[in-house]
């Protein structure tokens, strides 16, 4: 019985969580360049997403970031296979895909989030770059 009520409450914040985009602040002057990204930063801002094959959330958080980059003049995004890339992946410390990373114009890692972003809050990180 305490088994089975251990488990309901750790199932409940767990659910609270589960789809919502998390963020962090700067990541302690991480950088990340042209050799890492495989393309180049955008001019103003880039999006790194960091994504898997059979993640159905990465595949909306491309849409959403493509449309970002699409209205904001000078922002890239650049998607980043994470099983290609586990070097990358544990030296940024990613922990689930999709994650996206907001870099300011020089490569410097400015946000953090993971998740499925939705395109307002994706807007507003970049305000604090652009």
């Amino acid at each position: 019985m305490r088994a089975l009520a251990a488990a309901g409450a750790l199932e409940v914040p767990q659910r609270r969580r589960s789809g919502r985009t998390r963020v962090r602040g700067q990541d302690d002057g991480k950088r990340l360049g042209v050799e890492e990204l495989g393309a180049d930063l955008g001019e103003r801002a880039t999006l790194v997403q960091f994504s898997s094959a059979f993640c159905a959330p990465c595949r909306a958080t491309r849409r959403v970031l493509g449309e970002v980059a699409g209205l904001v003049p000078g922002v890239a995004h650049v998607e980043i296979d994470a099983e290609a890339h586990l070097d990358l992946v544990r030296r940024l410390d990613v922990l689930k895909t999709p994650t996206v990373l907001v870099l300011d114009a020089d490569g410097g890692v400015v946000r953090r989030a993971a998740g499925l972003p939705r395109k307002a809050d994706v807007i507003a990180a970049l305000g604090e770059v652009l």
